[in-house]
């Protein structure tokens, strides 16, 4: 199977992920400049390079390290699973499709999970609070992460893929609604209420996700999902509104504001400072 799903619409799999990536990107980056919910405060461009930047860094580490452990990635390793007859849903007899979308799921409940234990553990949040150093909001927030962060992340997806077990599409289609989701609502969108408090039903909407982004601590201790809403409202860590207001709130670290959280370098060593 997983050579059947390797070459998707006449691409390799990782030449469909990056199209997608960028499609993505492109797409939310055009339409939050048509409808921008907050002004900016920071330069676009040097962000923009930053954000992209940590993004580079942190793929050719882990490729650095897929070199020694190959099974990083995460269809190599769900391959092996199913060879091995490792994981959950092997043991289950389910159509693929309603096998695909559970373990879509379940993979967003275990990133749910991972967000929050990134800010309650101090070693993690060292990493993580990188990603919440940006001072604005928009789609490239999305690609600023440290890149021991996402070393760290793939070595938990790979565990991830061994316990569940889920096929080589459903790990694609995952990897690709979890990048897609995460552009969407960090998007500075101005989405119309109804439509948000309608999409908000099933997904992070960008409203919903900047609550996450306030230097409030009772605020960004809340709000952990990346695609499906529901888990917050399962667990009790839904604020639906800032207490500051979407348009006054102020983003990022309460003692960063002033700091040049957009310069690459500072990025990289904040966590050791």
């Amino acid at each position: 199977m997983a050579s059947d799903v390797n070459t998707i619409l006449g691409m390799t799999e990782s030449t469909f992920r990056l199209s997608i990536f960028a499609a993505a990107f492109l797409f939310f980056s055009t339409l939050e400049a048509a409808i921008p919910r907050r002004r900016r405060i920071q330069s676009r461009l040097k962000r923009w390079t930053t954000n992209a930047s940590l993004l580079v860094i942190a793929t050719m580490l882990v490729r650095v390290l897929a070199l020694a452990a190959p099974l990083l990635a995460m269809t190599a390793a769900a391959s092996l699973s199913l060879e091995l007859g490792w994981g959950l849903l092997h043991y289950i007899e389910l159509p693929l499709v309603v096998s695909v979308l559970l373990a879509i799921a379940a993979l967003d409940l275990a990133i749910w999970f991972q967000h929050l234990i990134s800010h309650k553990v101090p070693l993690f949040w060292r990493f993580h609070r990188v990603h919440h150093a940006d001072r604005d909001l928009d789609a490239s927030s999305a690609l600023r992460f440290h890149p021991i962060e996402i070393a760290a992340s793939s070595l938990y997806k790979l565990v991830l893929v061994f316990l569940l077990g889920p096929s080589v599409i459903a790990v694609i289609l995952f990897e690709v609604v979890l990048n897609a989701s995460a552009m969407f609502n960090h998007a500075n969108l101005a989405l119309p209420r109804w439509l948000d408090r309608i999409l908000r039903t099933i997904l992070v909407t960008p409203d919903m996700h900047r609550v996450h982004h306030s230097v409030h601590s009772h605020e960004h201790d809340t709000n952990f999902g990346f695609c499906l809403s529901l888990w917050d409202r399962i667990f009790g860590t839904y604020t639906s509104e800032p207490q500051d207001g979407h348009i006054d709130m102020k983003i990022g670290l309460s003692d960063q504001q002033d700091a040049t959280t957009d310069s690459l370098s500072w990025s990289l060593k904040y966590p050791v400072k």
